[in-house]
């Protein structure tokens, strides 16, 4: 690849399923723009995993078998790669989940439990997403603790207003809010929201789901307390997430799972719990996974995130203007494309998003329709659901031409 600029073709050959042929008889060539809900797989990645299951296949830190410690190395190098990659102080700081809705379920029972109480405020904002909701909610009643939302204005930004508000007049216990929203696209301002936090003493948790495979993340630099992400969602596996936890934090919380491997002793009325990162990973995890993700991390480090970030800012400055030379299209989110990231929902005159989305598969474009998992939002946008498309490293402004065309194949079928 080259080192100066994105060779989006050359990225293209190494994702088989972009080859794949879909739509009306099967005559169109895939054009996939979900990629806020899951990426697709280079080839290095499947082939990590193919070599794990066809050459070491073994459980990991139990074993001292060759097949084991080969598969205990790798599973343990992929945890050095995340360290590096979002530039955690140490590996003790990355444990292994199923995915980031598993990470912040992991924070809310072990951290929350202990840390939140009566009359406590956890913020939110208006933008998250149900997985960054439905857990504190479940504490929130379980302690008897309030949840308070920061508003979202009418271009898609947050309200720091009502932030600084609640942290005066609330009892505030925990902040939590994606640095990038799934539906606006909005990229909040993170180092802003956490040292403002800090100030009052107030841990931040973020939601990194989509920002981690889109932009360059440095965990030292926000001074984050707690950090989620989902391998799927970066070129890697389903069925892995990470969660970076301070270690001064973590070794403060209890465990989630309980069960082989994060234990150093089991007696029949006592237990001894291993050390960090292990307590937090339970029973066998998801191993092939862990490999591929290796493999993803690599492929995007190779890269370079400053240049995913630059690529992505292109393709949504021009669908951005794409989809404002069409009649009635509402957007929704910063009209400035540097405040966002690769992702716009919107809506088009009275077609129902799941209508619309039908018609896109027909030409082979695939978007996401609905309420994206963010009803809360959908509640302050007033609509029920929206259209969203989404960008990633292998998407062209040629695709965005085929969706703008397809667009006003549907505005034709709908007579608008």
């Amino acid at each position: 690849m080259q080192k100066t600029a994105l060779s989006v073709e050359e990225i293209r050959q190494d994702f088989p399923i972009l080859k794949r042929k879909v739509g009306v008889g099967g005559s169109k060539t895939l054009v996939y723009l979900d990629n806020a809900a899951t990426t697709q797989k280079p080839y290095a990645v499947i082939n990590a995993m193919n070599e794990y299951y066809s050459n070491y296949n073994a459980n990991i830190h139990r074993a001292v078998h060759q097949l084991g410690e080969e598969a205990t190395f790798a599973y343990e190098q992929t945890r050095e790669k995340v360290a590096k990659f979002i530039n955690a102080r140490s590996t003790d700081e990355i444990i292994f989940t199923r995915n980031a809705t598993e990470a912040i379920n992991l924070v809310a029972y072990s951290w929350g439990r202990r840390n939140i109480k009566r009359a406590d405020t956890i913020v939110l904002t208006e933008m998250e997403h149900h997985s960054n909701i439905v857990p504190w909610q479940i504490l929130s009643r379980e302690k008897k603790s309030k949840i308070c939302y920061l508003g979202v204005d009418d271009q898609g930004y947050l309200k720091m207003r009502d932030y600084e508000r609640a942290l005066e007049k609330e009892a505030v216990r925990l902040v939590s809010v994606s640095e990038m929203s799934n539906v606006l696209g909005t990229i909040l301002p993170l180092k802003e929201i956490i040292t403002r936090a800090h100030e009052d003493n107030v841990p931040v948790f973020v939601d990194a789901a989509q920002s981690v495979p889109h932009l360059p993340v440095d965990v030292q630099r926000t001074d984050c307390d707690f950090l989620a992400f989902s391998a799927h969602k970066m070129l890697g596996p389903t069925g892995v997430g990470v969660l970076y936890v301070k270690k001064e934090i973590l070794e403060e919380m209890p465990p989630f799972i309980g069960g082989g491997d994060m234990i150093k002793e089991v007696h029949q009325q006592n237990v001894i719990y291993n050390d960090l990162p292990y307590r937090f990973e339970g029973g066998t995890q998801n191993i092939a996974g862990v490999v591929g993700f290796s493999a993803a991390l690599d492929y995007l480090a190779a890269i370079g995130m400053d240049r995913v970030r630059n690529h992505e800012l292109d393709l949504t400055r021009y669908a951005l203007s794409a989809l404002s030379d069409l009649k009635d299209v509402i957007i929704y989110g910063p009209k400035n494309f540097r405040d966002r990231g690769g992702v716009i929902s919107f809506n088009i005159a009275d077609i129902h998003p799941h209508d619309l989305a039908t018609i896109m598969n027909e030409h082979g474009i695939a978007i996401r329709s609905g309420h994206h998992c963010a009803q809360v939002l959908m509640e302050r946008l007033d609509v029920a659901a929206t259209s969203r498309a989404s960008f990633y490293i292998y998407n062209t402004q040629e695709e965005i031409d085929l969706f703008a065309d397809a667009l006003l194949d549907a505005r034709r079928i709908f007579r608008i």
